[in-house]
């Protein structure tokens, strides 16, 4: 088979990403074609013969995406893919635009449907950042919503099948696309990277502070992890940034400590001598709770999303039923009379290696191919 892969923007660097790089290892001559590429914040993708868009020459495009939503659909409608086999999409937005010939098998990995248009519509109308003032894209962006939404609906019908992140992301598809999907491939976690020993002795009790790793962005409801800490009393380690950061700061008392990056050997070491991570969003999947599962500690988690289906309740973490500040406060109280396996976490994250991704995405992308040719 000849493959392609196409991904929203190459811009930064996280989950995705990473799910770009596992596909890399199974066919590293898969070209990368994107809507805009910045070569200076994504290193990464220097493995990769990647193809930008005519976007990419627009002004602020690289950066902000957001001020072109009408113009990604057709950036990726430009590109033409008769020369390939499979054409892989790893999309939450646009990069499912893409126009392909019945020659050519379209798979859609699904990282999410459109989230601004859909499950995220209410945290980026407040919030959108894209750097202009907030009364301009209150009054703009939701008339622009009913348009963008029929071209994401319109979309939707052009991969020829879809394998979701999560059954999370499963159900979100079956309800704004009106697609059932049959298959979930969980994304790669590095886990061999924390399934280490740890560096000092500590016991689970003696470990003094709870922790969060990922985006300070409103839907991660990291001010109900900041809120239950304070009510607590009890240390909290942030890690991570974004547009929430200050806000959050602003909140937090001094048994709050934000560290807004760590090099992988310092994160490493605070996985390992935390107490529990605690995260109280709904998220598509959570690699981050996966890598704290890895080193061997508990997940604090809403009962709702992709967490849910990393944890398994009452053995490697606690789930909790609300997303309020009480119940995430009863959760925690009930980790002093919570008694877990270290050995019995780590197996749990074993589910979601790198290894196992790679497997069933090469078997299930050969499986779809055979049965469209």
């Amino acid at each position: 088979m000849k493959i392609a892969l196409v991904y929203d923007r190459v811009n930064k660097f996280g989950g995705a990403e990473r799910v770009l790089l596992a596909l890399h290892a199974i066919w590293p001559d898969a070209p990368l074609y994107t809507a805009v590429y910045d070569q200076h914040r994504a290193t990464w993708a220097s493995v990769f013969e990647v193809h930008s868009s005519f976007l990419q020459w627009f002004p602020f495009a690289k950066s902000h995406h957001e001020l072109y939503p009408w113009l990604t659909p057709v950036a990726f409608e430009s590109f033409t893919f008769d020369q390939y086999d499979v054409v892989i999409s790893v999309t939450s937005a646009e990069a499912k635009n893409i126009l392909t010939k019945p020659g050519t098998v379209h798979i859609c990995y699904c990282l999410t449907p459109t989230r601004y248009l859909w499950s995220g519509y209410g945290e980026y109308r407040k919030n959108p950042n894209i750097g202009v003032p907030g009364w301009v894209t209150g009054k703009l962006f939701p008339r622009l919503v009913p348009l963008l939404r029929t071209w994401d609906k319109i979309a939707s019908f052009r991969p020829d099948t879809y394998i979701a992140i999560s059954k999370t992301v499963a159900s979100r598809i079956d309800t704004y696309y009106k697609k059932e999907v049959k298959r979930v491939i969980y994304p790669p976690v590095e886990t061999k990277k924390f399934n280490i020993q740890r560096s000092e002795s500590k016991t689970e009790q003696s470990a003094s502070y709870f922790l969060y790793v990922g985006r300070l962005v409103p839907y991660k409801r990291v001010d109900l992890v900041v809120d239950a800490c304070n009510e607590l009393d009890v240390p909290l380690v942030v890690v991570g940034d974004g547009v929430e950061r200050a806000s959050l700061v602003k909140r937090a008392r001094k048994n709050v400590r934000f560290i807004p990056s760590v090099t992988d050997k310092e994160l490493v070491g605070l996985y390992q001598n935390a107490r529990a991570f605690v995260f109280a969003g709904i998220e598509d999947f959570g690699i981050a709770a996966v890598e704290a599962q890895a080193a061997g500690i508990p997940v604090i988690a809403y009962k709702e999303g992709g967490l849910a289906e990393i944890v398994i309740h009452g053995k490697t973490g606690l789930l909790f039923n609300e997303q309020t500040v009480s119940s995430l406060v009863d959760t925690m109280n009930q980790l002093t009379r919570f008694s877990y396996d270290r050995a019995v976490c780590q197996k749990n994250a074993e589910r979601f290696s790198g290894e196992i991704f790679k497997a069933e995405m090469k078997r299930t992308v050969q499986q779809v191919y055979n049965t469209y040719v």
